[in-house]
């Protein structure tokens, strides 16, 4: 991949960071009195570590399925997800899926750019027995496993530095847009009735789509004398 291309997502999150800047919003979703629950939150952050860690288990699934020279390389593509994603999603990712609403599609990039509002812990809407940080987090936890699912579709057949350009433009473009009309009050899939409990349709549709064009795309890998680099110790 050229540098140039390198620098698509560094000029996208500069134009955001701008936009987001010039145009300051205020979370229209956010309850005004807080009830937070204990054992909510208790078990809001035990999920919130259960999803995390199937991030890494991801990743030693997939390093076990290709050759021994790519294990590295085909782990750290999931690794690196929690790292770059976790960026996005601080700075305007959670805004484009949880911020005020822009005709159902998406949020705006202002409503919580770089957090604002969330530190302290003012619950939201669809979550009123919980700290608003605490749910952002969860849901960034569903953030980084997605593009890591679709790892094994070009497993092998790809560039890291490529992959960091596919992993910032699917969180931008498809997994935030998906995220807000499913799961936001005013998002235009939610007002159709669609309900997504578990993340079959943000999490595991748009993977899927995504993985098969990849594979489509990219034609299945050679494999002469494949030996998969599974180990049981």
């Amino acid at each position: 991949m050229t540098r140039r291309l390198a620098l698509i997502p560094f000029l996208l999150l500069m134009a955001i960071l701008v936009i987001s800047l010039l145009h300051p919003s205020v979370p229209a979703a956010v309850a005004n009195h807080t009830n937070i629950s204990f054992a909510d939150t208790a078990w809001m952050l035990s999920a919130t570590g259960l999803v995390l860690i199937m991030t890494p288990g991801l990743a030693f699934f997939y390093g076990g399925m290709v050759s021994k020279k790519n294990v590295i390389s085909t782990m750290l593509q999931s690794f690196i997800c929690m790292a770059v994603i976790t960026v996005v999603w601080v700075v305007f990712g959670f805004s484009l899926a949880f911020g005020d609403s822009w005709k159902g599609i998406i949020g705006n990039p202002a409503t919580f750019f770089m957090m604002k509002g969330v530190i302290e812990g003012a619950p939201w809407e669809l979550a009123p027995t919980i700290p608003l940080l605490l749910f952002a987090f969860y849901q960034l936890k569903f953030a980084i496993i997605t593009p890591a699912l679709i790892t094994g579709a070009f497993a092998e057949r790809i560039r890291f530095t490529s992959y960091l350009l596919f992993i910032v433009l699917f969180s931008i473009f498809i997994y935030s847009p998906l995220a807000h009309a499913t799961w936001h009050p005013n998002g235009i899939l939610a007002k159709w009735g669609v309900l997504d409990f578990a993340g079959g349709t943000v999490v595991h549709m748009s993977a899927g789509w995504a993985a098969l064009a990849s594979a489509i795309y990219l034609k299945g890998r050679s494999m002469p004398g494949h030996h998969p680099a599974r180990i049981t110790y």
